[in-house]
């Protein structure tokens, strides 16, 4: 029922906040392990959240784990979601994150559970798309909303934090992230989710 109302009962990131304004946190990731998934959107009729049954399946949210050993991996949020640019995809294959649309690939990631401090501590997937990599330690402005996470209200935050960061001093570098701690039938008005623009 706490899940509902916005309960999130599984690890999140750590992180450190070094600033913190009435419009955003600039905050401190450490390193951590992800698994990875980049798709198009029209591979799952459309649905940019596609790739979280691929992801599910390799943790074992669904049953057994389709990784090689077979070990079920804890769910931890958020889940994140960003644009892919196509050369990662030919490529390739961490809290969830979504962004794109119109034809754009996305990835989406789930962050491994803090246990896991090497790629090659994490199972090996089954599944050839799902990609199992390093991510370093990273510095994000963040902004927090609850409610759906929808397209337009995405974008909205994002230029308001970049023009909220760059009025500050702070160089943008890279494109955003959202990350989304609920499962889907969270009720909108508990949702937590997070517009994370890498900065250095």
């Amino acid at each position: 029922m706490g899940m509902v109302f916005g309960k999130i009962p599984v690890e999140t990131p750590k992180h450190e906040v070094i600033h913190s304004t009435n419009d955003y946190e600039i905050r401190k990731y450490p390193p951590s392990v992800v698994a990875e998934v980049t798709y198009d959107p029209a591979q799952f009729n459309s649905d940019k959240d596609g790739g979280f049954t691929i992801l599910a399946n390799y943790i074992g949210a669904f049953g057994k784990p389709q990784n090689q050993k077979p070990e079920a991996i804890a769910m931890t949020a958020p889940v994140i979601t960003k644009a892919a640019a196509a050369a990662e995809k030919i490529a390739m294959t961490a809290p969830v994150v979504t962004q794109g649309g119109g034809g754009e690939l996305v990835s989406m990631t789930f962050i491994l559970p803090s246990k896991y401090v090497k790629a090659e501590e994490a199972p090996r997937p089954v599944d050839e798309r799902v990609v199992i990599r390093e991510e370093g330690e990273k510095k994000y402005g963040v902004v927090r909303f609850s409610g759906v996470a929808r397209d337009e209200v995405v974008a909205n935050k994002v230029e308001k934090l970049k023009g909220c960061l760059e009025r500050d001093g702070f160089k943008v570098a890279g494109d955003f992230l959202l990350a989304r701690y609920n499962p889907p039938w969270t009720l909108p008005p508990f949702r937590t989710n997070e517009v994370m623009i890498p900065v250095e």
